[in-house]
This record gives structure tokens, C-alpha cells and sequence, in this order.
């Protein structure tokens, strides 16, 4: 039985101006699979992100979602974001808008449930990172750990089959990033399929079944998470060092 769930095939992005963000990589992702993708500021790691989930197209290259291409002018971009869920590490939430308001709303127009069904799934969700209490407050009385855990939990409501995370810490406190990883940890340890862009190289350690190390665009060492204490490439070796 075939589990793949997402192909990455010869992808590139080549931004205006010319800048090659992305030079034609390659990459699987299984089902329960936990991906962990480091590298360097500027490496590319954000941009394959933003590809996978079309909120940018590659220049080149394809996005096979269970065996169907999913960059292409007919796929339908609404289907695509709620079967691959994003959270984004400035949290992208509705400042206007209490935090179950926040999650049952895509639910409402993207899924089409009514206001009564978003509501009790989006309670479920709450609950399951620890932030229920908060339903009723809007996104500017929330610490930034709360904040992300509540995108974490919007992204969960849409039941994605493979969910993305963008440097999910960092733009929070160090206090507060305990409780986001343990989050993560919790959804790698329930089968979540994931893919996670992260400086927490310990975080990756841990956590990911597989490591991609990017560098300059390209993937410049990938394996099981042990390549972190054991990198077989000079680059990913020097990479590492900064982080001793």
C-alpha cells in the first residue's frame, strides 16, 4: 500500500529580480511522517513552504498532492489549503475577530458547516491545545505563545492530511516557546503528517523522522534526524556549529 502523501518534484522559484531561491528539489513525505527542514536564513526553507501550499507558484517544477498535481490553474486553491493546513510564524490571525470566531470561520466558508457545527468543532480543537479558556478573547489580549497555539488549532479544524509549519517559535519569547513545541510534539506522536521549517535544532532532533538541510536553494543533506549529530556534508557540519 502506497502512503505517500505529498511529492516535491524538480522544484524551483526564481523571484523577481532574479534571485534563486529555489534550484530544483526534490522531496517525500509519507503518511505520519514528521519532516523537519533546516537551513540558514535565505536558504529556501520558507519558500518551498509557500509553493507546497500555493500561496506562491514555482517557477518550476511540480506539487503532487496523493498522486494528483495540485499546482495548476484548474486546482481549486480553497480544497488545496484545507486539505494542507498552514501556520504561519506571525500567526496570521483576525485582530477583529475572538478566537473561536477565528477558527469556526473557515470552517463556516471554506468547508460550508453551519455556525453551530464550526462552533462545537472549533471548541474541540481549543481544547486539545490547551487554550478553551481563551475562546471568548480577541487575538491582542493573547501572549504570542497563546496566539500560535491558537493558529496551531485553526489549522487543525480544517482536518488537514498534511500540515505545515513556518518557523513556528520564532517570533515568540523564549518562556513562551516551550508550550508551542510541546504542542507540535503532542500532534507528531498522534500520526500528524507535518512538515516543519524550524530553527529548534534540538526541537528537529527529537521530534522529526526525517531532516532536510537546505542551503542555497538546494538540499544539501537529508536522512533521519541522527544527521544531526552525525552530518556527513562540510556544509551541514558548518551549519551545525553555529548552533553549539
Amino acid at each position: 500500500m502506497n502512503d505517500e502523501i505529498l511529492n516535491v518534484k524538480n522544484l524551483s522559484k526564481i523571484y523577481p529580480g532574479g534571485v534563486h531561491a529555489v534550484k530544483g528539489i526534490s522531496f517525500k513525505v509519507h503518511k505520519g511522517e514528521s519532516v523537519a527542514i533546516i537551513g540558514s536564513s535565505g536558504s529556501g526553507k520558507s519558500t518551498v513552504l509557500r509553493c507546497i501550499n500555493r500561496l506562491i507558484e514555482p517557477t518550476s517544477g511540480d506539487v503532487i498532492l496523493k498522486g494528483k498535481k495540485i499546482n495548476i490553474p484548474s486546482a481549486d486553491i480553497n480544497e488545496i489549503r484545507s486539505r494542507i493546513g498552514m501556520v504561519f510564524q506571525s500567526f496570521e490571525l483576525f485582530a477583529h475577530l475572538r478566537v473561536i470566531q477565528n477558527i469556526s470561520l473557515g470552517l463556516i466558508h471554506v468547508r460550508g458547516m453551519k455556525n453551530d457545527e464550526a462552533e462545537k468543532l472549533a471548541l474541540e480543537v481549543l481544547q486539545k491545545v490547551d487554550m478553551l479558556d481563551r475562546k471568548d478573547a480577541y487575538p491582542g489580549n493573547l501572549s504570542g505563545g497563546q496566539k500560535q497555539r491558537v493558529a496551531i488549532a485553526r489549522a487543525l479544524a480544517m482536518k488537514p492530511e498534511i500540515l505545515l509549519f513556518d518557523e513556528p517559535t520564532s517570533a515568540l519569547d523564549p518562556e513562551l516557546i516551550g508550550s508551542v513545541l510541546e504542542n507540535i510534539r503532542a500532534l507528531a506522536d498522534e500520526g500528524m503528517t507535518m512538515i516543519i521549517v524550524t530553527h529548534e535544532i534540538g526541537f528537529a532532533r527529537d521530534v522529526a523522522d526525517r531532516v532536510i538541510y537546505m542551503d542555497q536553494g538546494i538540499v544539501a543533506e537529508e536522512g533521519s534526524s541522527s544527521i544531526i549529530d552525525n552530518p556527513q556534508t562540510e556544509r551541514m557540519q558548518k551549519f551545525l556549529s553555529t548552533w553549539d
